[in-house]
């Protein structure tokens, strides 16, 4: 079981907003070269979560994406749901035909797991990660890697 890059980079981008949004609207361009995630996968993504209604866009100068809730009424399945990324620890993704067509010794198990994991990240809220101490440090890094190359150029 593995949470590809799609939810990896979907909490990332909404932990970003959530950070950001005080200040307006924010860019998926400045989310981008905050996170060094690949802008045209963050349209991609983002298209995901505006149909879900996580996020709102902003359209014309100063536009951009803004969450559509409150941080502390986001959690991080929402996000991984919105993307269309399961966390499924079984061998068969939850079919039951993980043994000869048949149902595994160890099925329910892992289909037990899998949804232990849904609830840990059910649980879990934007705003909760928002004021963890490391979050905050690395933010805190992000933005003076930010200036520092501005005041390079």
């Amino acid at each position: 079981m593995r949470l590809t890059t799609r939810g990896r980079y979907a909490v990332t981008a909404m932990l970003d907003l959530a950070i950001h949004g005080d200040k307006g609207p924010i860019s998926l361009a400045d989310i981008s070269e905050r996170q060094e995630i690949s802008l045209s996968y963050l349209e991609q993504l983002f298209a995901k979560l505006r149909q879900q209604e996580l996020v709102s866009s902003v359209r014309g100068p100063g536009g951009g994406y803004r969450l559509s809730r409150c941080s502390d009424d986001i959690n991080v399945a929402e996000i991984i749901d919105a993307v269309n990324e399961c966390i499924d620890a079984t061998s068969c993704n939850g079919k039951g035909n993980c043994h000869n067509g048949d149902i595994c010794l160890t099925h329910h198990l892992w289909d037990d797991l899998s949804r232990q994991i849904h609830r840990f990240l059910s649980g879990i809220t934007l705003d909760s990660l928002v004021h963890q101490h490391e979050v905050q440090l690395v933010s805190l890094q992000q933005g003076e890697q930010v200036d520092l190359s501005a005041r390079c150029e």
